[in-house]
């Protein structure tokens, strides 16, 4: 039977405002002396990592879900501060900040299987409601996406397992519908991996440069006071259009976006 978890949780997106061992078990079995062995996956714990040195690292708070097929981490987006207007706007999202590294990175999920049976998974995202205000459900961006792009895979596991992800920009037109990320088939995807969108310029594996450091309309850093106030970086590679017909009013709007990883049959 098919099986899947799912982490959800909401997400502060946008401000308007209007200006274990492998364990050995032997049988024997009557005057033949025959023996038997039993291996199994070892399930292994593992902390959030760099998607780009696969270096354990403090992102801060963790989403994540339980199981020896389960997702690590899954990224908080943020698209910061926009202004009412009354034509399309793309909103970078704010690139993966980290407390003990001073290098921020593309936003990404971790995925780990050690559920030892290589039967393979897939990573899903669903937006499960328009963004809208949280205290006038009615102040809704109607029409408003968020599309995802640049994707790309790393771990400490052989590169040959990797799954698979799409070259294609990921356009989560239809709230309430589930889009793939990610699939790893047959033997693939076992261990930890990083689906990464985007990277920083210190990546080493040939990736496009997608963050840009954030400033004031004066030219300062916009820094993050969570994070040690290191100063905010912009994603392109993770974007949220709001379409000019779209009625905004000013004010905070937010969405929930439900993250599955789902056995293959």
């Amino acid at each position: 039977m098919k099986k899947n978890r799912r982490l959800w949780f909401p997400f502060l997106l946008l401000a308007l405002y209007g200006c274990g061992a492998i364990q050995e078990v032997a049988n024997a079995e009557g005057a033949s002396g025959t023996g038997d062995i039993i291996l199994e996956q070892q399930d292994k714990e593992v902390g959030v990592m760099d998607p780009e040195t696969l270096t354990e690292i403090d992102p801060g708070e963790i989403a994540r879900t339980e199981g020896p097929l389960r997702i690590d981490f899954a990224p908080r987006l943020s698209f910061g501060l926009g202004k009412v207007a009354k034509k399309d706007i793309v909103y970078s999202s704010h690139a993966q900040m980290f407390k003990n590294i001073l290098t921020p990175r593309g936003s990404f999920i971790q995925v780990s299987d050690y559920r030892g049976t290589a039967t393979g998974w897939t990573l899903q995202v669903r937006q499960e409601n328009q963004f809208q205000q949280e205290s006038n459900a009615s102040a809704q961006l109607n029409g408003a996406t968020i599309s995802f792009d640049k994707a790309w895979t790393n771990s400490t596991f052989d590169k040959s397992i990797a799954p698979s992800v799409s070259k294609e920009i990921i356009t989560m037109s239809n709230v309430g519908e589930t889009y793939n990320i990610a699939e790893a088939k047959l033997d693939q995807g076992v261990g930890t991996w990083s689906i990464v969108f985007g990277a920083s310029g210190e990546n080493a594996f040939d990736q496009e440069n997608t963050l840009k450091p954030l400033t004031d309309e004066k030219g300062k850093p916009l820094v993050n006071p969570d994070y040690n106030n290191q100063q905010l970086y912009s994603n392109t590679a993770i974007n949220l259009t709001i379409p000019g017909v779209a009625n905004q009013l000013p004010g905070t709007y937010s969405t929930v976006l439900t993250w599955i990883i789902a056995e293959l049959p």
